[in-house]
């Protein structure tokens, strides 16, 4: 018996690999732990911007139709001590389109993912 062929490898052209992406934001911290700033430090708009509060206390759903770049938003922060803040998952759209999310604790300390 023949042994299997294998297939070479094929290139996937409607599915292009893409290049990295910076987060387009900055968080600022200085007014922590009730107050954050987050900044759009990106070179272009970001649409569809929406926050999730996950953790104790209470900051209100934040949902922004389009953040141009240099332009800041607050987010507010209550009824919780700075190491129980928790995280925040921020959601937006690039121009193209495409979609993006990004898991970021409000603790100065804890680490970004």
């Amino acid at each position: 018996m023949a042994p299997a062929s294998v297939p070479p490898p094929t290139v996937d052209h409607m599915h292009p690999s893409a290049t990295a992406y910076r987060v387009p934001f900055h968080l600022d911290r200085s007014a922590a732990p009730r107050r954050y700033t987050l900044v759009n430090t990106g070179h272009e708009p970001v649409d569809g911007l929406t926050l999730t509060h996950l953790g104790t206390g209470y900051a209100p759903p934040l949902a922004v139709r389009r953040l141009e770049p240099g332009r800041g938003l607050t987010i507010a922060v209550f009824g919780a001590p700075a190491e129980e803040t928790g995280v925040v998952v921020l959601r937006w759209r690039r121009p193209d389109r495409s979609e993006y999310l990004w898991h970021v604790p409000l603790a100065a300390d804890a680490p970004c993912r």
